[in-house]
C-alpha cells in the first residue's frame, strides 16, 4: 500500500480550454479522481464506504499554478494524505510533465468525514485511519 500514491496518464485534447491550455477545473476532477484512486488501492473503495455509511466531501481546495499543460503532455500526478485529525484529513496533490519534470501544479484539498445517513461529519474510523500513511512535510515529493 503505497504511502505516496502515483497516476500517469496523456492529456487529451477534452482538457483543454479556450486558451490552449489544460482547464483550470480539470485539474480538480483530477484531484477527485486521483483520491479515489488512492482509496481505492488502500482498501477504501465505494462499496466499503457505504457498507461503512460513510463518505468523504471537500472543504476546501487549494491550487497553486505554476506552468500549463498542453494536449499530448504526459503527467504524472502525486498524491498523498498529509494528516487526519478528528473529522477531517489534508491530501495534497503534485503535477509533474514527465518530459521535463515541471512542476504544473501543487494542491492541497482538505475532507470532511461524512455519515451518509445523517449528512453530518463523524469522527474518522480507526481502521480507516490506518489504511493512509501519513506523509510528513520533509518526505513529501
Amino acid at each position: 500500500m503505497p504511502k505516496i500514491f502515483s497516476h500517469k496518464f496523456t492529456v487529451t485534447e477534452d482538457a483543454i480550454d479556450d486558451n490552449g491550455h489544460v482547464n483550470n477545473v480539470t485539474y480538480v476532477q483530477w484531484m477527485q479522481d486521483i483520491a479515489i484512486m488512492h482509496s481505492d488501492v488502500q482498501g477504501y473503495d465505494a462499496t466499503k464506504y457505504n457498507v461503512l455509511d460513510t463518505t468523504w466531501v471537500v472543504r476546501s481546495h487549494n491550487i497553486e499554478y505554476s506552468q500549463p499543460a498542453f494536449a499530448g503532455d504526459e503527467i504524472e500526478i502525486l498524491t498523498w494524505v498529509s494528516n487526519i485529525k478528528g473529522t477531517r484529513s489534508l491530501r495534497k496533490t503534485k503535477f509533474v510533465r514527465t518530459k521535463d519534470q515541471a512542476i504544473l501544479a501543487k494542491a492541497e484539498t482538505n475532507w470532511v468525514y461524512i455519515r451518509r445517513s445523517s449528512g453530518r461529519p463523524c469522527l474518522i474510523d480507526d481502521f480507516v485511519r490506518q489504511a493512509f500513511i501519513i506523509v510528513p512535510e520533509n518526505e513529501e515529493p
